[in-house]
Protein backbone atom coordinates (compact mmCIF):
# COMPACT_ATOMS: atom_id res chain seq x y z
CA UNK A 1 0.00 0.00 0.00
CA UNK A 2 1.20 3.40 -1.26
CA UNK A 3 1.70 6.43 1.01
CA UNK A 4 -0.95 8.36 -0.33
CA UNK A 5 -2.95 4.87 -0.13
CA UNK A 6 -2.83 4.57 3.91
CA UNK A 7 -3.21 8.54 4.53
CA UNK A 8 -6.41 8.10 2.69
CA UNK A 9 -7.75 5.24 4.83
CA UNK A 10 -6.30 6.35 8.43
CA UNK A 11 -7.88 10.12 7.42
CA UNK A 12 -11.50 8.15 6.22
CA UNK A 13 -11.23 5.95 9.72
CA UNK A 14 -11.14 9.26 11.67
CA UNK A 15 -13.65 10.83 9.53
CA UNK A 16 -16.05 8.34 10.46
CA UNK A 17 -14.87 7.98 14.08
CA UNK A 18 -15.70 11.53 14.20
CA UNK A 19 -19.13 11.48 12.67
CA UNK A 20 -19.95 8.65 15.26
CA UNK A 21 -19.04 10.13 18.12
CA UNK A 22 -20.44 13.56 17.01
CA UNK A 23 -23.95 11.03 16.07
CA UNK A 24 -23.83 9.48 20.00
CA UNK A 25 -22.81 13.08 21.70
CA UNK A 26 -26.34 14.25 19.36
CA UNK A 27 -28.27 11.25 20.43
CA UNK A 28 -27.40 11.34 23.62
CA UNK A 29 -28.43 15.14 24.17
CA UNK A 30 -31.34 14.48 22.46
CA UNK A 31 -32.42 11.85 25.22
CA UNK A 32 -31.14 14.24 28.05
CA UNK A 33 -33.00 17.71 27.12
CA UNK A 34 -36.13 15.66 25.70
CA UNK A 35 -36.20 14.08 29.02
CA UNK A 36 -36.66 10.65 27.45
CA UNK A 37 -34.67 8.84 30.33
CA UNK A 38 -36.90 8.03 32.95
CA UNK A 39 -35.78 9.19 36.41
CA UNK A 40 -38.49 7.75 38.32
CA UNK A 41 -37.24 5.11 41.40
CA UNK A 42 -40.13 3.16 40.28
CA UNK A 43 -38.20 2.20 37.29
CA UNK A 44 -35.72 0.36 37.91
CA UNK A 45 -31.80 0.17 35.86
CA UNK A 46 -31.53 -2.37 33.01
CA UNK A 47 -29.57 -5.48 34.43
CA UNK A 48 -26.80 -4.65 32.81
CA UNK A 49 -26.63 -0.96 33.44
CA UNK A 50 -27.41 -2.08 37.67
CA UNK A 51 -24.69 -4.64 37.10
CA UNK A 52 -21.66 -2.43 34.83
CA UNK A 53 -22.12 0.67 37.88
CA UNK A 54 -21.85 -2.66 40.62
CA UNK A 55 -18.51 -3.74 39.39
CA UNK A 56 -17.24 -0.10 39.08
CA UNK A 57 -18.39 0.34 42.68
CA UNK A 58 -16.74 -2.92 43.56
CA UNK A 59 -13.65 -1.71 41.85
CA UNK A 60 -13.05 1.58 42.81
CA UNK A 61 -13.92 0.20 46.68
CA UNK A 62 -11.21 -2.12 46.76
CA UNK A 63 -8.55 0.24 45.37
CA UNK A 64 -9.07 3.12 47.40
CA UNK A 65 -9.35 0.63 50.73
CA UNK A 66 -6.55 -1.18 49.67
CA UNK A 67 -3.60 1.10 52.44
CA UNK A 68 -6.40 1.30 55.47
CA UNK A 69 -4.87 -0.80 57.99
CA UNK A 70 -8.21 -2.47 60.43
CA UNK A 71 -8.03 -2.46 63.88
CA UNK A 72 -8.81 -5.55 66.05
CA UNK A 73 -12.31 -6.23 65.73
CA UNK A 74 -12.78 -8.72 68.49
CA UNK A 75 -14.26 -8.23 71.65
CA UNK A 76 -18.19 -8.28 72.92
CA UNK A 77 -18.36 -4.85 73.93
CA UNK A 78 -17.16 -3.69 70.69
CA UNK A 79 -19.14 -5.71 68.55
CA UNK A 80 -22.54 -4.72 70.77
CA UNK A 81 -21.84 -0.99 70.12
CA UNK A 82 -21.35 -1.58 66.82
CA UNK A 83 -24.55 -3.31 66.26
CA UNK A 84 -26.69 -0.46 68.44
CA UNK A 85 -25.22 2.29 66.52
CA UNK A 86 -26.27 0.01 63.33
CA UNK A 87 -29.96 -0.32 64.69
CA UNK A 88 -29.71 3.26 65.30
CA UNK A 89 -28.58 4.68 61.59
CA UNK A 90 -27.95 1.51 59.58
CA UNK A 91 -31.48 -0.60 59.79
CA UNK A 92 -33.27 1.76 58.09
CA UNK A 93 -31.76 0.91 54.71
CA UNK A 94 -30.52 -2.45 55.35
CA UNK A 95 -32.29 -3.91 57.82
CA UNK A 96 -31.00 -6.84 59.87
CA UNK A 97 -31.89 -10.23 60.79
CA UNK A 98 -34.90 -10.59 61.10
CA UNK A 99 -35.82 -7.09 60.65
CA UNK A 100 -36.90 -5.78 57.53
CA UNK A 101 -35.37 -2.53 55.92
CA UNK A 102 -38.24 0.46 56.25
CA UNK A 103 -40.12 1.86 53.49
CA UNK A 104 -37.28 4.73 52.69
CA UNK A 105 -34.97 1.54 52.05
CA UNK A 106 -37.42 -0.64 50.03
CA UNK A 107 -38.44 2.23 47.77
CA UNK A 108 -34.70 3.68 46.81
CA UNK A 109 -33.21 2.53 43.17
CA UNK A 110 -30.71 0.74 43.35
CA UNK A 111 -32.12 -0.72 46.47
CA UNK A 112 -29.68 -1.06 49.59
CA UNK A 113 -29.47 -4.68 50.14
CA UNK A 114 -29.23 -6.07 53.11
CA UNK A 115 -25.72 -6.65 55.03
CA UNK A 116 -26.30 -10.01 56.76
CA UNK A 117 -23.67 -11.50 54.19
CA UNK A 118 -21.25 -8.06 53.55
CA UNK A 119 -18.59 -9.50 55.15
CA UNK A 120 -18.14 -12.56 52.86
CA UNK A 121 -18.07 -9.93 50.00
CA UNK A 122 -15.85 -7.61 51.28
CA UNK A 123 -12.78 -7.03 53.60
CA UNK A 124 -12.59 -4.49 56.87
CA UNK A 125 -10.83 -1.85 55.46
CA UNK A 126 -13.42 -1.97 52.58
CA UNK A 127 -16.49 -1.96 54.79
CA UNK A 128 -14.64 0.82 56.38
CA UNK A 129 -13.79 2.80 53.56
CA UNK A 130 -17.77 2.81 52.35
CA UNK A 131 -19.15 3.62 55.84
CA UNK A 132 -16.84 6.83 55.85
CA UNK A 133 -16.77 7.63 52.38
CA UNK A 134 -20.51 6.52 50.93
CA UNK A 135 -21.14 5.96 47.67
CA UNK A 136 -22.55 8.61 44.73
CA UNK A 137 -25.67 8.21 43.67
CA UNK A 138 -26.71 5.16 45.22
CA UNK A 139 -28.19 6.70 48.26
CA UNK A 140 -25.52 5.85 51.03
CA UNK A 141 -23.94 8.47 52.90
CA UNK A 142 -20.64 9.56 54.19
CA UNK A 143 -21.06 8.60 57.90
CA UNK A 144 -17.09 10.34 58.34
CA UNK A 145 -18.38 13.82 59.57
CA UNK A 146 -21.56 12.17 61.71
CA UNK A 147 -19.50 9.13 63.05
CA UNK A 148 -16.52 9.07 64.89
CA UNK A 149 -13.42 6.76 63.62
CA UNK A 150 -14.21 4.85 66.72
CA UNK A 151 -17.33 4.13 66.24
CA UNK A 152 -17.25 3.65 62.26
CA UNK A 153 -14.95 0.76 63.08
CA UNK A 154 -17.77 -0.44 65.75
CA UNK A 155 -19.89 -0.78 63.08
CA UNK A 156 -17.65 -2.61 60.84
CA UNK A 157 -16.79 -4.89 63.54
CA UNK A 158 -20.86 -5.76 63.95
CA UNK A 159 -20.34 -6.26 60.37
CA UNK A 160 -17.64 -8.63 60.80
CA UNK A 161 -20.18 -11.02 63.24
CA UNK A 162 -23.10 -10.45 61.32
CA UNK A 163 -23.25 -13.21 59.01
CA UNK A 164 -23.25 -15.56 62.25
CA UNK A 165 -25.92 -13.92 63.55
CA UNK A 166 -29.34 -15.45 64.10
CA UNK A 167 -32.16 -13.50 64.76
CA UNK A 168 -32.65 -13.67 68.16
CA UNK A 169 -28.56 -13.10 68.58
CA UNK A 170 -29.17 -10.03 66.77
CA UNK A 171 -32.20 -9.07 68.60
CA UNK A 172 -30.13 -9.40 72.23
CA UNK A 173 -26.67 -7.22 70.62
CA UNK A 174 -28.57 -3.66 70.21
CA UNK A 175 -30.89 -4.15 73.45
CA UNK A 176 -27.95 -4.82 75.31
CA UNK A 177 -26.04 -1.85 73.89
CA UNK A 178 -28.95 0.20 74.31
CA UNK A 179 -28.53 3.93 72.25
CA UNK A 180 -25.16 4.41 72.26
CA UNK A 181 -24.29 7.88 72.67
CA UNK A 182 -21.57 8.77 69.44
CA UNK A 183 -18.48 9.61 70.21
CA UNK A 184 -16.75 12.60 69.57
CA UNK A 185 -14.87 13.03 66.47
CA UNK A 186 -11.44 14.94 67.22
CA UNK A 187 -11.26 18.44 67.07
CA UNK A 188 -8.63 20.72 65.15
CA UNK A 189 -6.59 23.27 67.04
CA UNK A 190 -6.39 25.14 63.38
CA UNK A 191 -9.01 25.54 60.69
CA UNK A 192 -8.50 24.70 57.19
CA UNK A 193 -10.37 25.74 54.09
CA UNK A 194 -10.19 22.39 52.31
CA UNK A 195 -11.53 20.81 55.16
CA UNK A 196 -14.15 23.55 55.31
CA UNK A 197 -14.87 22.56 51.41
CA UNK A 198 -15.85 18.57 52.41
CA UNK A 199 -18.07 19.93 55.49
CA UNK A 200 -20.65 22.07 53.50
CA UNK A 201 -21.50 19.24 51.54
CA UNK A 202 -21.36 16.80 54.37
CA UNK A 203 -23.85 19.07 56.34
CA UNK A 204 -25.99 19.93 53.10
CA UNK A 205 -25.26 23.47 53.22
CA UNK A 206 -25.48 23.52 49.85
CA UNK A 207 -28.92 21.63 49.41
CA UNK A 208 -29.90 25.11 50.60
CA UNK A 209 -27.54 27.86 49.06
CA UNK A 210 -25.00 28.46 46.07
CA UNK A 211 -21.67 27.91 47.27
CA UNK A 212 -18.70 28.22 45.15
CA UNK A 213 -16.36 25.41 44.94
CA UNK A 214 -18.92 23.18 46.42
CA UNK A 215 -21.20 21.31 43.60
CA UNK A 216 -25.01 21.37 44.54
CA UNK A 217 -28.51 21.95 42.87
CA UNK A 218 -29.92 25.71 41.34
CA UNK A 219 -31.22 26.93 44.63
CA UNK A 220 -32.35 30.02 46.16
CA UNK A 221 -33.42 28.43 49.60
CA UNK A 222 -31.28 30.40 50.99
CA UNK A 223 -28.11 33.32 49.94
CA UNK A 224 -26.05 32.57 47.68
CA UNK A 225 -22.63 32.24 49.59
CA UNK A 226 -19.66 33.83 47.17
CA UNK A 227 -18.11 36.83 48.43
CA UNK A 228 -18.41 36.53 51.63
CA UNK A 229 -15.44 37.86 52.64
CA UNK A 230 -16.68 40.94 51.38
CA UNK A 231 -19.66 41.46 53.19
CA UNK A 232 -19.52 43.84 56.30
CA UNK A 233 -22.28 41.96 57.78
CA UNK A 234 -23.73 38.76 57.96
CA UNK A 235 -26.67 37.33 59.32
CA UNK A 236 -28.34 40.53 58.66
CA UNK A 237 -26.40 42.30 60.82
CA UNK A 238 -23.67 40.58 62.49
CA UNK A 239 -20.14 41.78 62.16
CA UNK A 240 -18.34 39.83 59.69
CA UNK A 241 -15.83 37.95 61.32
CA UNK A 242 -14.51 34.05 61.29
CA UNK A 243 -15.87 33.97 65.00
CA UNK A 244 -18.89 35.63 64.39
CA UNK A 245 -19.50 32.89 61.62
CA UNK A 246 -18.83 30.25 63.38
CA UNK A 247 -21.23 31.04 66.08
CA UNK A 248 -23.97 31.41 62.99
CA UNK A 249 -23.34 28.23 61.45
CA UNK A 250 -23.19 26.48 64.93
CA UNK A 251 -26.71 27.82 66.15
CA UNK A 252 -28.74 30.16 64.04
CA UNK A 253 -31.70 30.42 66.03
CA UNK A 254 -29.97 31.81 68.97
CA UNK A 255 -28.29 34.87 67.33
CA UNK A 256 -31.95 35.39 64.96
CA UNK A 257 -34.83 33.37 66.55
CA UNK A 258 -37.11 33.81 63.10
CA UNK A 259 -34.39 32.50 61.19
CA UNK A 260 -35.64 29.88 58.70
CA UNK A 261 -31.69 28.57 58.70
CA UNK A 262 -31.69 25.28 61.01
CA UNK A 263 -29.28 24.55 63.46
CA UNK A 264 -27.36 21.26 61.51
CA UNK A 265 -25.59 19.76 64.40
CA UNK A 266 -22.44 21.04 62.93
CA UNK A 267 -19.48 20.81 65.77
CA UNK A 268 -17.48 24.30 66.54
CA UNK A 269 -14.16 22.26 64.99
CA UNK A 270 -16.14 22.10 61.43
CA UNK A 271 -18.02 25.44 61.82
CA UNK A 272 -14.36 26.96 62.04
CA UNK A 273 -12.97 25.40 58.59
CA UNK A 274 -16.40 25.95 56.88
CA UNK A 275 -15.73 29.61 57.53
CA UNK A 276 -12.26 29.43 57.16
CA UNK A 277 -13.24 28.25 53.02
CA UNK A 278 -16.34 30.81 52.72
CA UNK A 279 -13.84 33.86 54.28
CA UNK A 280 -11.66 33.15 51.63
CA UNK A 281 -10.93 36.52 49.73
Amino acid sequence: MTTSRRRLVALTIAATLAVLATLGAAGGALVLYGGFYNVASTRAHFQWVHSLLELGMQRSVRRHARDIAPPPLTGAQLIGRGAGLYRDNCVTCHGAPGVAQDDIGQSMQPVPGPLADAARRWHPNELYWITRHGIKMSGMPAWEYHLSDQDIWAVVAFLVALPALSPQAYAALPDQAGHPQRAARPAHAQADAQRGRLALSQYACNACHLIPGVTGPDTMVGPPLHDLAARQYIAGGLPNSAANLTRWIQDPQRIRPNSAMPAMGVTESDARDIAAYLLQP
